[in-house]
């Protein structure tokens, strides 16, 4: 048993200056008092024992005594309540993983996968266990996944044994080497997030590695990770990073085990810290990382070994890239320009020592919309679709591009005062038709510019609706650590803010994102969607009367085309599967269940390919070899050019009703 741990004088103090900074400079006011302990009791025992695994009922009625305690405590720099439950837990965990070692070390220990029972994989609403014997049920069922979902991805029996063996053995040893700088972090975060999600404390340690909470871009594989349960999550992929030019990690996909090079053991990471994760990652340039992952759109028993070669993001492949798309409308040819734009970047450095030729997300699509004004374009498709951001000073220049003057964000901070960012250029770069394209990842600077557009009704926004980020963060340093805290909020000229509710697009296009796992809306504690004042502004088409024409035409396009017939399909689908909240323990259930799935997405795949001409495959595997490739060798999906063929129909759309509308008007 490890030692009782206490928390240390200094941290006494740096919790006071938690607070202290919490009250001074976090945009949301939240007053320290008997509801917010409460709220931050419930988030400290989530974050310990986030699947009730650990706890009983009876540790839970014993945390009861520090449920209106907690603000007094803090106020007073004391930390009693928040060392006494981790050491509970402690204990708690501690026994079970020797419990569960030993079971799976034991001689008698047999497992019978045909027996018809089945395990609830989300707790969220499960009640703690009342008694041990409650809790060795769960846990007996739980092994049992574990050991099927291991069998079903081709290990024998005995090797799974030892594999989750060795998992129980990492976690108990992690678990004596949890120091009180561990425990007093944990409880920091339970009280910052009580603030917003993006507020968060570094204890000195992880300081000196902030990037584990936003990206291993620098020598890794170019993901925003985060902690889910016992899993490492992936967030969103940097654009042109080497997961995203891979192209088999996915938004939500749970890492679950990682190895180094082509045939390193496979090292299993379930229930490690998020930095320990990171570490394994992140490697030198040029080297090999098999990350063993568990697909968002699978379930735990569907388990697959993806390759990624580590790699600096360079500045160049973020750069913004057009091309042409040639559409027919009414009989007639149309060319219509495309600027692609991952990130909202510039080149600080170079901007600073006074090269004439610094590269920025405004400069590249200026040089771009030159070139495609050359080709003779009917209309331009700005594509935001993945775009998580960047610079807030290329968001509001990127606007400036397409109108001739006026504001473009408000930015109001903690004392309520309002700033106005503004395009002061009287200078346009393109001023013919022009919609803006979104997804659900679309974010941040990405969501200024598209809510700018469609304030000004410069162009319309197609696709679904977008992330949601509208909060400023600010990293402010602490005698012990630092803290990263949401000191500003981000709201359209409009009035309406983008926190939240993210940009609705004007016509709504299928998405495969799941809302409820992916977006600000997901997160736990998100600033909510308000409104300020609208600022006067100019409006320069007034799409209002045309929209539902506009969604029509769209959905009766759309109706039997194979490419939104299968997206719609799957998103049916994918609905459906989320009702389920249990998953069987009988293997013949399971191989059944995944042939069958495997079988529909086969069946629609063959259905769409059909449809647009194509001979059937007979695997799905096959696919990969019959994809078109990008330049930088990325697998062109079929939806995504659908959506953004669809967009340009839109578009032409839109140019062919407001010369109507001008027409009728004139």
């Amino acid at each position: 048993m490890t030692s009782v741990l206490q928390p240390e004088p200094i941290h006494q103090q740096t919790i006071t200056d938690i607070v202290t900074s919490l009250n001074q400079d976090h945009y949301n006011r939240i007053v320290l008092n008997d509801a917010l302990s409460s709220k931050v009791l419930d988030q400290y025992l989530e974050s310990l024992d986030p699947s009730k695994a650990f706890f009983y009922q009876s540790d839970i009625d014993d945390f009861e005594q520090y449920r209106t305690l907690i603000d007094d405590e803090i106020s007073q720099g004391e930390l009693t309540a928040a060392y006494a439950i981790f050491n509970r837990y402690q204990e708690r965990s501690e026994s079970r993983l020797e419990k569960l070692i030993a079971t799976l070390e034991s001689p008698d220990y047999n497992v019978d996968f045909s027996i018809d029972e089945s395990i609830v994989i989300d707790r969220e609403d499960s009640q703690w266990a009342a008694n041990e014997t409650e809790m060795d049920e769960f846990w007996r069922k739980r092994l049992k996944s574990a050991l099927l979902g291991l069998k079903i991805a081709d290990k024998s029996i005995d090797e799974a044994k030892e594999l989750l063996i060795k998992r129980y053995k990492s976690q108990l040893k992690r678990a004596t080497q949890t120091n009180s700088e561990d425990v007093f972090q944990n409880f920091a975060n339970a009280l910052t997030k009580q603030f917003d999600p993006h507020t968060q404390y570094f204890s000195p340690r992880l300081s000196e590695n902030f990037n584990i909470n936003m990206s291993l871009s620098l020598e890794g594989i170019g993901a925003v990770l985060q902690s889910e349960n016992e899993n490492t999550k992936v967030v969103r992929l940097v654009p042109a990073g080497p997961a995203d030019k891979a192209g088999q990690l996915k938004p939500a996909d749970l890492i679950v085990g990682v190895g180094q090079g082509e045939e390193g053991e496979i090292e299993d990471v379930v229930g490690w810290r998020l930095d320990e994760v990171v570490d394994l990652i992140r490697g030198p340039k040029d080297s090999v990382v098999r990350l063993n992952i568990i697909p968002a759109d699978g379930d735990d028993t569907q388990q697959k070994v993806i390759k990624i070669t580590r790699n600096k993001v360079k500045l160049e492949e973020q750069a913004a890239q057009s091309k042409i798309i040639q559409l027919e409308h009414e009989g007639k040819p149309f060319k219509l320009g495309v600027i692609s734009i991952p990130a909202f970047y510039i080149d600080f450095a170079a901007l600073q020592r006074g090269d004439p030729n610094y590269k920025s997300t405004t400069r590249d699509t200026a040089k771009l919309i030159n070139e495609l004004k050359t080709e003779g374009i009917d209309g331009l498709i700005i594509d935001l679709r993945n775009n998580g951001g960047g610079s807030l000073r290329e968001a509001n220049d990127l606007v400036g591009l397409f109108i001739s003057r006026g504001p473009t964000v408000q930015i109001r901070d903690p004392l309520d005062r309002v700033n106005i960012q503004a395009d002061l250029d009287p200078r346009v770069a393109y001023n013919g038709p022009m919609a803006v394209l979104v997804n659900r990842l679309s974010a941040s600077a990405s969501e200024i510019f598209a809510g700018a557009i469609q304030d000004y009704q410069r162009g319309l926004i197609v696709g679904s609706q977008t992330f949601g980020k509208g909060t400023v963060q600010t990293l402010s340093p602490l005698h012990h650590g630092q803290i990263k805290l949401t000191h500003a909020k981000f709201y359209r000229i409009s009035g309406e803010s983008t926190q939240h509710k993210g940009v609705v697009p004007d016509v709504a296009l299928p998405t495969m994102y799941d809302t409820d796992q992916i977006g600000e809306s997901a997160l736990d504690g998100a600033l909510p969607w308000d409104t300020v004042s609208e600022i006067p502004h100019q409006r320069y088409i007034n799409f209002k009367s045309i929209l539902p024409a506009l969604t029509s035409r769209h959905q009766e396009r759309t109706k039997f085309d194979p490419d939104f017939l299968f997206m719609n399909a799957q998103i049916k689908r994918m609905h459906e599967d989320k009702q389920d909240k249990e998953i069987s323990l009988n293997e013949k259930t399971i191989e059944t269940e995944r042939e069958s799935s495997e079988q529909w997405l086969l069946d629609q795949e063959n259905k769409r390919r059909t449809a647009k001409g194509l001979p059937a495959i007979k695997e799905l595997s096959d696919l990969d070899d019959l994809l078109e490739k990008d330049s930088q060798g990325r697998t062109i999906s079929p939806e995504q050019e659908a959506l953004l063929n669809e967009t340009g129909n839109v578009l032409l759309d839109m140019i062919e009703l407001t010369n109507k509308y001008v027409a009728v008007k004139n």
